[in-house]
C-alpha cells in the first residue's frame, strides 16, 4: 500500500459510471446544488471538499436517491436514477453507501449486519453469505468481531464493520459521507487505511470528507465546492500546492494552517 502521497496514474481510469449534469436541488429558498456537472469514472477516487453547508453531503445523497433533486440528470452506468420501487432498491445495491453515524442494526451481530443485504437482495445462501462475509470483515480488520453486537465494538471498528457490508453486497460505487467525523482521533486512521485500501483495489469512490490527508494520499481528484457549486476541480498535488480560486485558497489557508 502506497503511503507516499505519490499522485496515481490516470491511466487506470474506465468509462463513466456516474454523471451529473445540471443537476439543482432546492431545500425551501436554500439553493444546495447549482447546476452540478460532475463526471466519475470507473475506478476514479474522487474526494469532496469544501466548507460546512456547501452541498457536499446533498450531492453524495442525491447519488444514490437518498435526496431527489428538482432538475437535471443523474446516471450509474448509462442508466438514469430510478425513482422507486424494485429499480431503486437494485440501484441502492450497486451504490454503496457509508454514513458518517455507522447504521448498523444494533440488535443484529456484525456477522448478520453483513450478510443480511447479500440474503435479501443477491438472494445468497446463509452459508455463502456468511463465507463471503467473513472474508470481508477479515480484509477490514475485525474478523474477530463478528459474533459481537455494534454496541460492544468502537466506533472505529462499527465504521469498517459498515464498510464490509456496503462491500458485501459488490457495488459499482462506493459513497462516504464524511466517515470519520463521528470518530475518536486515534479511530480515525485505522478507517482510513481500509479506504486506501480500497482506492488501490480499484473500487470507485466518491468522498466527502475533512481528511485531507486522505485526500493527497488516495484521490485522483479534488473536487472543492462552495454555496452549492463546485468551484474547482484537481489533481491533489494542483489543489493542494497550487489552487486557483480565492474561495480555495480560503479554505485550505484555514484548515491547513492548525
Amino acid at each position: 500500500m502506497d503511503h507516499t502521497g505519490a499522485t496515481r496514474p490516470t491511466s487506470h481510469l474506465g468509462a463513466p459510471l456516474v454523471e451529473l449534469e445540471s443537476v439543482n436541488k432546492h431545500f425551501g429558498d436554500l439553493h444546495v446544488l447549482r447546476d452540478i456537472d460532475l463526471t466519475v469514472r470507473q475506478g476514479e477516487v474522487l474526494v469532496v471538499i469544501g466548507p460546512s453547508g456547501s452541498g457536499k453531503s446533498t450531492l453524495c445523497r442525491a447519488i444514490n436517491r437518498l435526496e431527489t433533486v428538482d432538475d437535471g440528470t443523474i446516471r450509474i452506468d448509462g442508466q438514469p436514477l430510478p425513482a422507486e420501487g424494485r429499480e431503486l432498491a437494485k440501484l441502492r445495491a450497486d451504490v454503496g453507501m457509508v454514513f458518517q453515524s455507522f447504521n448498523l442494526f444494533a440488535h443484529k451481530t456484525v456477522l448478520d449486519n453483513v450478510t443480511l443485504g447479500p440474503r435479501k437482495v443477491r438472494r445468497l445462501s446463509k452459508a455463502d453469505a456468511e463465507a463471503e462475509a467473513l472474508e470481508l470483515l477479515d480484509r477490514v480488520g475485525v474478523k474477530n468481531q463478528a459474533a459481537k453486537l455494534p454496541a460492544q465494538l468502537s466506533g472505529g471498528q462499527q465504521q469498517r464493520v459498515a464498510i464490509a457490508r456496503s462491500l458485501a453486497m459488490h457495488p459499482k460505487v462506493m459513497l462516504f459521507d464524511e466517515p470519520t467525523s463521528a470518530l475518536d482521533p486515534e479511530m480515525i486512521n485505522e478507517v482510513l487505511d481500509v479506504m486506501v485500501g480500497l482506492a488501490h483495489d480499484g473500487m470507485t469512490m466518491i468522498v466527502v470528507t475533512h481528511e485531507m490527508g486522505f485526500a493527497r494520499k488516495a484521490a485522483d481528484r479534488v473536487v472543492f465546492m462552495a454555496d452549492g457549486m463546485i468551484v474547482e476541480q484537481a489533481t491533489p498535488e494542483e489543489f493542494f500546492t497550487n489552487p486557483r480560486s480565492d474561495r480555495a485558497k480560503d479554505f485550505l489557508s484555514k484548515i491547513l494552517t492548525h
